[in-house]
């Protein structure tokens, strides 16, 4: 059974776009390949096993996002009172304040402030609404949220 991957429009943009310069990237790898093989002996060829472990990285990354997008449902943002995926929500803590977008683990990038549904402080988000509470376990120990906005 294929698992459907749930992303966002932009996610679907950014992959499409990373999948475009994967397969530009293509005919560079194969003329590496072919000048490191006119270097001679292939067992003792640093420059071709270099080259062939880029082409394997390459094509896999290049299956893997064929099949997230040919098996994608488009996460679409609908205006809600609860927390859901593609909800934008600001989190507070003591004085910090913090704001996360809700999707899928395809897209998650806790760094930009992308974070998975499936990721614990998405699991404590999820169906929640504004004032309530999270609790998140962390290995630093138990953090309480509030939810202050959702958009």
């Amino acid at each position: 059974m294929k698992k459907a991957y749930q992303i966002t429009e932009a996610g679907r943009k950014e992959l499409e776009a990373e999948l475009a310069e994967l397969k530009s990237r293509r005919g560079d790898i194969a003329a590496k390949i072919a000048e490191a093989r006119d270097y001679g002996d292939l067992s003792e060829n640093a420059e071709y096993d270099s080259a062939r472990e880029e082409q394997g990285l390459v094509e896999t990354r290049v299956a893997e996002i064929e099949d997230i997008l040919m098996n994608a449902e488009e996460i679409k943002s609908r205006k809600s009172s609860k927390i859901q995926l593609g909800s934008t929500v600001e989190l507070k803590t003591g004085a910090k304040k913090f704001s996360y977008t809700l999707v899928g683990p395809v897209e998650a990038d806790p760094l930009s402030g992308k974070i998975s549904n499936e990721s614990p402080i998405g699991v404590a988000l999820l169906g929640k609404v504004v004032g309530d509470k999270a609790t998140i376990t962390t290995p630093k120990g138990d953090t309480t949220y509030t939810i202050v906005s959702i958009a």
